[in-house]
């Protein structure tokens, strides 16, 4: 297993929609390993490939508490199944340091296969069923700053530029 790199935000590669996965092999399955080693070691409760720079429809999420609860997306689909939204204070790996309000439907269902390849159907609540809205538009090149006015959108990127210059 690989603690891969975590691309940030205004990184164009963030803006690349991931094409769908057409055999959950072992290259697949590697993949979601290094994935949710990185997600922990970063420390993160979701992560997309597209985060990784790897543009397959794969993603990784634990809301859990003990960090022990893994749970792998692959090809995933959503359909919303009501009009009720909430509100969540949601962040990014990608876009570390800062957190926002982002309005999302509460209630969803997400159809994908697991890391097996085995199809399932899920009806997440609270905090997952916004990590999966939230790593399903990372997967669709969009991020949780796209939610966001174009100044706030715009402040977020100048202030993460100058970090990027700084560290280079």
């Amino acid at each position: 297993m690989a603690i891969l790199e975590i691309i940030e935000f205004p990184d164009p590669r963030l803006r690349t929609t991931a094409k769908a996965v057409k055999e959950v092999n072992e290259s697949i399955q590697n993949l979601v390993k290094d994935m949710l080693e990185t997600m922990y070691e970063a420390p993160g409760v979701g992560l997309a490939a597209t985060q990784v720079n790897v543009h397959k429809r794969v993603m990784v999420i634990d809301v859990s508490e003990e960090r022990d609860q893994p749970q792998v997306f692959i090809n995933p689909q959503v359909e919303v199944l009501a009009d009720e939204t909430g509100e969540y204070e949601e962040g990014c790996l990608s876009v570390p340091g800062f957190y926002e309000t982002v309005i999302r439907p509460l209630n969803i269902r997400v159809k994908a296969l697991d890391a097996e390849g085995k199809a399932f159907e899920l009806e997440p609540e609270g905090l997952l069923a916004t990590c999966v809205q939230h790593e399903l538009d990372h997967l669709d090149g969009k991020l949780f700053v796209d939610y966001l006015s174009p100044l706030k959108r715009q402040r977020i990127r100048k202030k993460l530029e100058k970090q990027h210059r700084q560290n280079d």
